[in-house]
């Protein structure tokens, strides 16, 4: 008979196992293989990159999702939205796609089975309240592994925009990786996928975002000192707006978080420009996502906002063949699609 000191002891052990493995109950796919680089099967007009922040894709249970603390209630709701978002990718067929709102490299691997040439590619994030996690599902393998940044900036910044007037402290960016890939040209690029703070109006975390978006303008300057004839692509759900790219309702951010971004502002103001692929899209059509603002569960037109973008370099805008938002299914409370849009650039090298 084990001794009851012992077994309280042994009790303790397997319960602290147990909630380390609710905590970390996926896995991670950072590294890249040597015999995936090859650009082989894309021609100059095949080359397409997406934006897709695909909602909780959760098949492991974390932190209450599936469950109360997601859209998805039941492991059953969590497949179903797996089979929707597998049907967006099928339809969409991209060379690389962003996904933000991802668990791990078992959901990457579910989107992967579609097609042989896919491989996911994720590093895990430090947003433990959520889990969620940003990755790539590519037909190319990145040059170098995935990495991310621990740096921590304080706010608000010397520029900031916000109005904020609390306290002072200091943001990083839990959910983001760079890469380098090879595009069809023979060139480089600098590849930054994110996923900042949500809540676009709200001051306190208007400055939060403004420091995470200088943490990312920090790691484009540093790459581009390395690879100085690099491309560069930021992508992602940046919850903000663009003010010189307004979207089909005219949102005005209080934040310079895309000004930062884009290297118009901020700490390397001017050392790199970055341009929102939306400008060769008409505004009509500029929204990625719903925000049901009255609790009606039924979508409005002025219920829709841009806050997922793909910002790229000079020569890159140069090369882009189209612009699409993809909204093809319909947004209300209850339906399996994402409660956000992809956003699909193609390329002509």
């Amino acid at each position: 008979m084990i001794n009851p000191i012992l077994r309280g002891f042994l009790w303790t052990i397997i319960s602290l196992a147990i909630q380390l493995g609710a905590a970390y109950n996926d896995t991670e796919c950072n590294n890249v293989s040597s015999n995936r680089r090859s650009l082989r099967g894309f021609s100059s007009a095949t080359f397409r990159i997406v934006q897709y922040n695909v909602e909780w894709l959760f098949l492991n249970t974390y932190n209450g999702c599936p469950g109360s603390s997601c859209a998805w209630k039941t492991q059953t709701d969590a497949e179903i939205h797996m089979e929707y978002v597998q049907n967006i990718v099928g339809k969409i067929q991209p060379t690389l796609m962003n996904l933000c709102e991802v668990e791990g490299c078992y959901e990457l691997d579910k989107l992967a089975s579609l097609d042989t040439l896919y491989h996911p590619y994720l590093i895990f994030g430090k947003d433990t309240s959520t889990g969620q996690n940003v990755g790539i599902l590519s037909k190319i393998s990145p040059v170098s592994p995935l990495a991310r940044s621990e740096e921590h900036i304080e706010y608000p910044i010397p520029t900031s925009t916000c109005g904020y007037t609390g306290p002072s402290g200091s943001q990083g960016v839990s959910k983001h990786y760079y890469t380098r890939i090879m595009l069809p040209n023979g060139l480089y690029a600098l590849v930054i996928g994110v996923h900042f703070l949500a809540y676009p109006t709200d001051k306190t975390r208007c400055v939060e975002r403004e420091a995470q978006a200088q943490v990312i303008q920090n790691i484009v300057v540093s790459m581009l000192s390395k690879y100085p004839n690099d491309e560069v692509i930021v992508l992602g759900d940046m919850n903000d707006f663009d003010e010189d790219v307004l979207d089909r309702n005219e949102n005005f951010p209080i934040s310079s978080v895309l000004c930062i971004l884009k290297g118009n502002c901020g700490k390397h103001s001017k050392e790199y420009t970055l341009y929102n692929v939306a400008e060769k899209a008409t505004q009509d059509t500029r929204y990625t996502d719903w925000w049901d603002s009255n609790g009606n569960c039924v979508s409005a037109s002025n219920e829709f906002s841009m806050i997922d973008h793909i910002l790229v370099s000079p020569n890159l805008f140069n090369h882009i063949q189209s612009v699409q938002f993809y909204h093809e299914y319909d947004e209300y409370c209850g339906k399996y699609n994402s409660d956000h849009y992809p956003i699909i650039v193609d390329f002509d090298f």
